[in-house]
């Protein structure tokens, strides 16, 4: 099996997906989107979303990243998907699936699953646009209101020479709300052949199970879950072996927290650098008690030197707790 990192708009940045991506388990990453209107983007913004394209198109633990694009307009579509390929990118992928107002108001992301020849169009002439040594994927929801054009859309997709298709399953009117519907994908084994890769309310390895056999699909793809559970990947594919793994411990998490703040500290301006590991223990507390902790000690502070007191007070009981462990 494969698993395949979700592209989370403002949450799994290049310093996420280094870090998770460090820990194992994780076969591909999808950049944030490149939100494309009528001019082909610079070079810059590009490497801003993507700074992996200075090295191979890959996290520093070797880990492919496609760059993400999202737009209503074959023809820019289909020419920055063109510069991204010069650029480096080992794969192109297109966002049928935001469901944020903003960018549906603005033509983009699920609201063009209503027309599936449209959507027909964009991945033709993506396509065409890009050597045929670099993959064309595509992510879908079910659909925008309802689910009535879900297979037309799957068809569209397969005709118009995508690679493989990622569904989250749920539509854009269900949000992220509860259930994700994983028998709704099952549906596109009717219409297609090419690979199909499930998404939505993975959280334990469990579900991971629970959705292979609903969705009929071997390939997964993991968002909030792998932001709550950072081992996710790891333990869903030692779960699918028969095999069993030891999940991490809050103690394990402290050092990748110290670890990711130091990262973003060298990347944002230092009254902001705090913000994305505030934005990671709000995730994190769905599985840790402990996160909702040090969430609650850090939430009002921007200052680096403070918060690193906090974490370093972290670091200390589990090196603590570590020693008691080896005297017993």
């Amino acid at each position: 099996m494969r698993l395949l990192l979700a592209p989370m708009q403002g949450v799994i940045d290049h310093t996420m997906r280094a870090l998770l991506t460090d820990l194992g388990g994780i076969d591909r990453c999808v950049t944030e989107f490149v939100r494309v209107g009528e001019q082909v983007l610079p070079p810059r913004v590009f490497y801003r979303l993507c700074p992996e394209l200075t090295s191979g198109g890959r996290t520093v633990a070797g880990t492919p990243v496609y760059v993400q694009l999202l737009g209503g307009k074959a023809a820019p579509m289909a020419a920055n998907a063109a510069r991204c390929a010069e650029l480096g990118a080992p794969g192109i992928d297109l966002n049928f699936g935001c469901p944020a107002k903003t960018v549906n108001r603005s033509d983009g992301g699920a609201i063009i699953l209503r027309e599936p020849q449209r959507v027909s169009n964009i991945v033709s002439q993506v396509r065409k646009a890009v050597p045929a040594t670099v993959p064309v994927t595509v992510k879908i929801r079910l659909g925008f209101e309802d689910r009535s054009r879900f297979l037309d859309n799957v068809v569209a997709i397969t005709e118009a020479g995508a690679t493989e298709l990622a569904i989250h399953a749920r539509t854009r009117d269900d949000g992220y709300r509860p259930p994700a519907w994983w028998d709704e994908i099952a549906r596109a084994r009717e219409v297609t052949s090419i690979p199909l890769i499930a998404n939505g309310e993975i959280w334990r390895p469990q579900d991971a199970l629970n959705c292979q056999q609903a969705s009929r699909c071997r390939d997964l793809m993991l968002g909030r879950g792998a932001l709550s559970r950072p081992d996710l990947p790891r333990l869903v594919k030692a779960a699918v072996a028969g095999e069993s793994l030891q999940a991490l411990e809050w103690l394990d998490i402290v050092p990748l927290l110290q670890r990711f703040f130091e990262v973003n500290l060298a990347s944002y301006e230092q009254r902001h650098a705090a913000n994305p590991l505030k934005q990671w223990l709000a995730y994190l507390r769905n599985t840790y008690p402990e996160a909702a902790l040090l969430f609650e000690a850090i939430k009002r502070l921007h200052d680096p030197a403070a918060i690193h007191l906090i974490i370093a007070d972290q670091l200390e009981a589990r090196k603590i707790c570590s020693q008691h462990a080896s005297a017993a």
